[in-house]
């Protein structure tokens, strides 16, 4: 069982809504990861000023990680009155969440020449060395078209390390699809922007619903599950794997 995996958290339709959606589903998967022992590491991020996250990436590590995360891999949707709206009008917005096993360097074999490296000052907090010394690392993977970065390490060969690992998760990601004929040109983008085209889940705050479209099942009490409190939709999953 895998047990170590790559979150990458991508705000849709909505605009700063979308954003905010975005930060409530990191916090529930960092708050369910702090509930059972996880590490929870975030590499990078995009940040609004109104709490959100245009995207966020995250490594998470611990006992039976991608058995409980798996399916969360899909377009999340939100219908709720925005912080942002002044005549109580109900928005509908979404966020993309990607879920990929992390895997070993032999696993995928990356040549040198297809890497296309920069590296920057990482900004945000982290004092004054984040500022002075170019620690954060973005990668271009010229064939595909996928870029990853990491900002949040202390060290330009550590952020290296882990933009290589979110790639070799979404390279991984591709040659499955391949293997089993599902992958397509589509199929192949939305890997590598983490926009998975399927809305899996609708959280509707004004029925305190949430219904998840593939098992055809609504949950009550949305707001004690983006707490962290996913173990409801969890254990449903083990019971219909889908």
């Amino acid at each position: 069982m895998t047990n170590k995996i790559i979150i990458e958290i991508r705000a849709g339709a909505g605009g700063d809504e979308a954003a905010i959606f975005a930060g409530d589903l990191a916090r529930m998967y960092q708050r369910y990861a702090q509930k059972h022992g996880w590490n929870f590491h975030i590499l990078d991020t995009n940040q609004t000023s109104l709490d959100g996250y245009k995207s966020l990436v995250a490594e998470v590590s611990g006992l039976d990680v991608y058995a409980d995360l798996k399916q969360e891999s899909g377009v999340h949707r939100v219908q709720r009155v925005p912080k942002t709206e002044k005549s109580g009008r109900v928005h509908t917005s979404t966020a993309s969440v990607a879920i990929l096993p992390i895997v070993e360097a032999k696993e995928v074999q990356i040549k040198d020449s297809d890497l296309e490296v920069t590296f920057s000052r990482a900004g945000g907090p982290g004092g004054q060395n984040v500022n002075k010394v170019e620690t954060a690392v973005r990668i271009l993977h010229k064939p595909t078209g996928i870029v990853v970065a990491s900002r949040e390490e202390r060290s330009q060969y550590a952020n290296r390390e882990k933009a290589m690992d979110v790639l070799r998760a979404k390279l991984y990601e591709i040659e499955e699809q391949k293997a089993s004929g599902n992958i397509t040109e589509t199929r192949r983008e939305q890997i590598g922007s983490a926009d998975r085209s399927e809305k899996i889940r609708t959280y509707n705050f004004p029925d305190d619903r949430i219904t998840d479209h593939r098992l055809g099942k609504k949950f009550s009490r949305i707001e004690d599950i983006l707490d962290g409190g996913m173990e409801p939709i969890i254990k449903a999953f083990k019971k219909n794997p889908q």
